[in-house]
């Protein structure tokens, strides 16, 4: 027997019922401005903190999305994701769960929306990967460079649609930028500079407290395959950056994941990564990429930053060929050496935070079954870029690595900060 989908059951109830339209509500049937049931996408959330509920508003925007049920082992922020639910529909429908396994294996919902700390993003995206979801998966999206291997591979054997949550690559002024690049408005490409942060060593663990009613906060649970630390309630209240375990990388991917990715973008590099790495100090690092693009990664802001434009905005990016250049920032800046590359060019322009038109973009594909603007194999290589930069930072010199191998080449004390092991049970 066939298995008959929600959309393909609902698609025929409606085409069944045409005979009886006093029976069937307008938005059943997709009228008065409504999307039918049948060409919704229905969404679940994974830890939607913050950041996720700036990205959640981008999906209540759109028609043609639904928000039926949030996973979160705090009951708080679980509680919190179900009002603002609940609010925006009208209705008190919006399920809730302490545990992800309560999301994923619902047959109704088509895609989950993961904003969980770092440690989680890869695991909780294979999970759901493997139950037949697509995802889309805030930033950074792995914690090493196994991590980046993992993810990529489960999403293309589960043929899943996954969008990272860099959502800069579909903000218009750093897309202009990058298309100026690509398409050698520039002249041939000679560097691109990504505004990093500066790199530190993990902070030392917050003081032992009492673990909390596991109904409150389940602590093992939101550890998840982290290592186990005692629990101190300042983690769950988002201090649990630039701490061992549960932050990736020394603070290099919490903007590289975006501007690195930019970078990547614009060097027409999706696909590979650079093969010399080495930090010249915490501030300022560079690689070089296999036919001789040389990717900067420096300070975005603060002492030293060096010849960044005044007022483009946070996270910026500088792509630099030899007939110009043209510098992009999150406050809708962005200006080039040639500003008649850019006129007329910007029509609907948004800050570089706004999740928007890149939820929109993930959205049309699933639909389409197309690749999203920032998918696994984006982040593979350029989350891959930001861990062998770190690395080199971490061991205090030059490392040589190959993209195809996906290692480094004769450095075994390299190669060992690759790897990661997850915590019982919260394995793949």
């Amino acid at each position: 027997m066939t298995r008959t989908t929600r959309r393909h059951f609902l698609k025929s109830t409606a085409a069944a019922c045409i005979g009886m339209p006093t029976l069937i509500p307008a938005s059943a049937l997709g009228k008065n401005g409504k999307v039918a049931p049948s060409n919704r996408i229905v969404l679940g959330g994974i830890g939607v903190g913050r950041r996720g509920q700036k990205v959640l508003e981008g999906f209540f925007r759109q028609k043609d999305a639904q928000f039926v049920a949030v996973a979160d082992p705090q009951k708080e922020r679980r509680e919190i994701i179900k009002r603002q639910t609940d609010k925006h529909y009208g209705n008190k429908d919006c399920s809730i769960y302490d545990d992800m396994s309560g999301v994923l294996e619902r047959d109704d919902i088509d895609a989950v929306l993961v904003t969980t700390g770092d440690r989680w993003h890869a695991t909780a995206s294979i999970y759901a990967a493997r139950a037949g979801k697509d995802i889309y998966c805030e930033k950074p999206c792995a914690m090493n460079i196994q991590e980046c291997q993992e993810l990529d591979d489960n999403i293309k054997k589960h043929k899943r649609v996954f969008q990272a949550g860099t959502q800069r690559r579909s903000v218009p002024n750093f897309s202009l930028a990058a298309d100026l690049a690509l398409k050698g408005k520039l002249g041939q490409m000679k560097e691109v500079h990504a505004g990093i942060l500066q790199l530190q060593n993990y902070l030392k663990p917050l003081p032992a407290q009492p673990e909390p009613d596991p109904a409150i906060i389940n602590w093992d649970k939101w550890l998840g395959p982290a290592p186990k630390i005692p629990f101190n309630a300042a983690y769950c209240k988002g201090r649990w950056r630039n701490h061992q375990g549960l932050y990736s990388a020394w603070r290099l991917p919490e903007w590289g994941s975006h501007t690195i990715d930019l970078c990547q973008w614009a060097a027409d590099a999706d696909g590979t990564t650079p093969i010399e790495f080495e930090a010249e100090s915490d501030s300022r690092l560079h690689a070089k990429y296999a036919n001789g693009i040389k990717l900067v990664m420096r300070l975005s802001s603060g002492k030293g930053v060096g010849d960044w434009i005044k007022g483009l905005g946070t996270c910026p990016v500088r792509f630099v060929g030899d007939e110009g250049w043209v510098e992009a920032g999150d406050h809708l800046g962005i200006e080039s050496s040639h500003p008649k590359l850019l006129s007329g060019k910007l029509k609907n322009q948004i800050r570089g935070t706004d999740p928007a038109l890149h939820v929109r973009n993930f959205l049309d594909c699933v639909k389409s079954r197309e690749q999203p603007v920032c998918n696994s194999t984006a982040v593979r290589y350029g989350h891959m870029a930001c861990f062998a930069a770190a690395i080199s930072w971490k061991l205090g010199r030059k490392v040589t690595f190959d993209p195809k191998k996906e290692h480094f080449v004769n450095d075994n004390e390299a190669n060992g900060l690759r790897t990661y092991q997850r915590r019982a049970p919260y394995t793949i």
